[in-house]
């Protein structure tokens, strides 16, 4: 459905977007996840096509940007991170307005504005100016104009950037709505929005693609070692002596110490290796009372944090 290759978008010694290639597929809801300035917004301008890029190539459906711009951009809805509004128009007369822009044919308009309004939950407010909106219904005016004609793409950068905890919620569930029957690409540098709303993430840093994977998959790849924080009532160098010699763990650090007398083990073993009941019949053959076991898992954050430290998932 999108198709980017080899793309570059320089601002004079400043490297924006370098070397970008990747694709998206329909029926998806894809999030490219990255620190700001990493390139996320340049990208989607010149997917697009507000923006020229410096070489590369772009296509929507087999259409390029920059050959068959009116073409390409009729597959898209775009809300940037500032939303394109005339605050002294009021809801309806803006989306008649974006009606007309997108040459939706004005036997259809009535009832695609309607439908668009309908879905995005501004109907109640449609008589009034944008400007007295609040901000969370602001952002649901420029969603509506970006669903307006049924592209088949949807692209949000930074949709719910500025907006209260309640909002943020009801703009995420709109987002899944939309994903049912159209492919969305959502950027963001907020992990827990790319994690609760996303099937695909792709990962960029300093104009470079990090990682393309879905959430899942990402964090099963980086895991890699089983990790199991324990707390024990013990001596130190015991302690690390009786769980080194577990078949399975690899490597034993020692943690800052919780309470008097015990002593926290970080324990890394082998992925596919379970050795929490070996190290239960351990600590009672050397009567290590445990105090605490349970799993240390990545996070998105780790993962996130990691990828864009070492530039990467290695191949």
């Amino acid at each position: 459905m999108i198709e980017i290759n080899h793309l570059v978008k320089r601002y004079g010694n400043h490297m924006a977007v370098d070397d970008l290639s990747l694709q998206v597929e329909p029926g998806k809801i894809y999030g490219f996840l990255g620190p700001n300035g990493a390139g996320k917004s340049t990208t989607m301008n010149i997917i697009t096509g507000y923006l020229a890029s410096t070489s590369g190539e772009v296509k929507i459906n087999g259409k390029d940007v920059t050959v068959e711009p009116e073409e390409a951009k009729k597959c898209i809805g775009y809300l940037p991170e500032l939303p394109p509004l005339y605050t002294d128009m009021t809801v309806k007369e803006y989306m008649d307005f974006a009606a007309e822009l997108k040459k939706i044919e004005k036997g259809k308009r009535a009832e695609q504005v309607k439908q668009a309004m309908e879905m995005t939950g501004i109907l109640d407010v449609s008589g009034r100016l944008i400007r007295n909106l609040s901000k969370g219904y602001k952002q649901r005016v420029g969603l509506a104009q970006a669903v307006l004609g049924e592209p088949e793409i949807i692209i949000l950068d930074e949709p719910t950037v500025g907006l209260d905890p309640k909002q943020i919620i009801e703009i995420r569930e709109l987002i899944k709505k939309l994903g049912e029957n159209h492919t969305v690409i959502l950027s963001s540098h907020i992990l827990t929005e790319i994690s609760a709303v996303c099937d695909h993430v792709f990962i960029i840093s300093k104009g470079k693609l990090v990682a393309s994977d879905s959430t899942e998959n990402l964090l099963e790849r980086m895991t890699g070692n089983q990790q199991i924080e324990l707390l024990l009532n013990a001596e130190k160098n015991t302690a690390e002596e009786k769980m080194l010699a577990i078949a399975g763990v690899e490597r034993c650090e020692v943690l800052e110490q919780k309470e008097e007398n015990t002593v926290a083990l970080l324990l890394f073993a082998k992925k596919d290796c379970d050795i929490r009941e070996e190290i239960f019949h351990t600590c009672v053959a050397a009567q290590m009372p445990i105090l605490e076991m349970k799993t240390a898992e990545k996070s998105l954050e780790d993962v996130f944090l990691e990828l864009t430290a070492k530039g990467g998932i290695e191949k």
